[in-house]
């Protein structure tokens, strides 16, 4: 698999990561394109789904769980829309962040106050 923005991660390092490690990794891109999205900076927030985007394909490509696998294939393609939407919204981009954060106990654990 070739990555255009991860160069230099491998699938096989990328596995190595564990579950909840890459949805944070993953998190920390959509979290990233909000921040553009704040800024008004559409083109800047797309780049920040294209790079989820490859953290997402290597995702899938390990997963052994078909019902983990659904969930992440149903993701892909709610930010799909997003990243096809002309001017996607602050609201819609957090929305999506909290759903991908509550794939995983831990990351939800390690990104919500309390």
């Amino acid at each position: 698999m070739d990555l255009k923005y991860h160069t230099t991660l491998t699938p096989e390092r990328w596995a190595a990561f564990g579950f909840s490690r890459q949805i944070l990794m993953i998190a920390n891109e959509l979290n990233r394109a909000g921040s553009w999205l704040e800024k008004n900076d559409i083109a800047e927030a797309k780049r920040n789904y294209e790079r989820a985007f490859e953290l997402i394909y290597l995702t899938i490509l390990f997963q052994k769980s078909s019902s983990r696998l659904k969930e992440l294939l149903r993701f892909k393609e709610l930010l799909a829309e997003l990243y096809v939407d002309d001017a996607p919204a602050f609201e819609q981009n957090a929305a999506l962040l909290n759903v991908l954060i509550m794939f995983d106990k831990d990351s939800y654990a390690a990104l919500s106050p309390g």
